[in-house]
């Protein structure tokens, strides 16, 4: 039988890694949102007052609070029940759900998907399931944006003294998987120096062609 690497084994607790420091990730995240320019991209992508769709939205701050204030009905998915609850005080009028990204089924389409700091923690092959869950929850002509690696591998950092994991596919992988699901890359850039080091995907889902 093979072991479980200590890669696995810490992609197994990030779920309850965030719940128990749920409070401390919220006074910790960092408020500057060095993140604007590529949310004003992803604006422009998904539309004037969008439905915008958050996976991984934490407490809300800063980017759904951005993306509020910016005039777009955002709902939030968190696996964390404390840092929902956070999201749920700041914005009552937006939708705010706890929820694992890995099983998101809401029969319903967004104008745009965002899985920024927050995809990347899943596995490699939990990353590549989850192309078909996006495209399941994004309109056509709707905008995907998310952060992930800049090439193939796992990693561990930490998180108050516990081990915090990473995984990235190779570029073209990913690129793949885009085309695979009917969306086209409108800019990617790896380890983006004026976004904090981020490597940043941005796509458009597009319309299906009649047969």
């Amino acid at each position: 039988m093979t072991k479980p690497t200590p890669a696995h084994d810490a992609s197994t607790q990030i779920v309850n890694l965030y719940e128990r420091h749920g409070r401390t990730f919220d006074c910790e995240r960092g408020k500057s949102l060095f993140e604007r320019d590529w949310l004003d991209r992803f604006r422009a992508a998904a539309g004037a007052e969008a439905s915008i769709l958050d996976i991984g939205c934490g407490s809300g701050e800063p980017i759904a609070r951005y993306l509020i204030e910016a005039g777009h009905a955002v709902t939030g998915v968190d696996s964390s029940e404390t840092m929902i609850a956070l999201c749920q005080e700041r914005f009552p009028t937006h939708s705010w759900i706890v929820a694992d990204m890995r099983r998101l089924d809401f029969g319903r389409c967004f104008n745009g998907i965002l899985a920024w700091d927050s995809f990347f923690h899943l596995t490699q092959d939990e990353q590549r399931a989850m192309f078909a869950r996006f495209a399941a929850h994004v309109a056509d002509g709707g905008a995907l944006m998310f952060t992930s690696g800049p090439r193939a591998g796992e990693a561990v950092g930490s998180f108050q003294g516990e081990p915090l994991y990473h995984a990235s596919l190779d570029p073209e992988d990913y690129r793949c998987l885009l085309a695979a699901h009917r969306f086209d890359v409108i800019d990617h850039v790896a380890e983006d120096a004026t976004c904090g080091g981020h490597t940043i995907w941005l796509a458009r889902r597009t319309r299906e062609v009649a047969p």
